[in-house]
């Protein structure tokens, strides 16, 4: 296993810099954020359930970040915490904008390979892990 230390600008937006992190030559294609803190300017969630994703507006706290990296597209929970201290969390959409700092630590898995594939019992395209064969390391 490897490691990566990510500190993203003002501006950026926290998934997508996540989903470039695997198109980064020599990374690989599996990884996970272990860890991640910071800010941001307003996010994107979606609630536990919910088809759509619900915009929090303001500055925001990251208090939790988590998922799993593939090619195919990232898998991230996160949680915020506004002004007055409410607290939020769920799926990690397109919209979560850098206020300040992001400070991410992601772990890079050069064994194995994550695919995300339909699966008809969820509906959704979910992480399939697979081990690399010693002729692709």
């Amino acid at each position: 296993m490897d490691t990566l230390v990510l500190r993203l600008q003002p501006g950026d937006d926290l998934r997508a810099a996540l989903d470039a992190v695997l198109k980064t030559d020599g990374i690989g294609g599996a990884a996970f954020v272990v860890s991640g803190i910071g800010s941001l300017r307003g996010a994107g969630i979606r609630f536990a359930g919910a088809e759509t994703a619900t915009r929090i507006e303001g500055d925001l706290e990251i208090l939790t970040l988590a998922g799993t990296l593939s090619p195919d597209g990232s898998h991230l929970h996160l949680s915020v915490s506004d002004a007055a201290g409410r607290v939020s969390g769920g799926h990690a959409a397109p919209g979560c904008v850098v206020r300040t700092t992001a400070e991410i630590l992601v772990a890079v898995l050069p064994e194995w390979r994550f695919s995300r594939e339909p699966d008809p019992q969820t509906g959704y395209a979910e992480l399939v892990p697979r081990r690399r064969s010693s002729q692709t390391l």
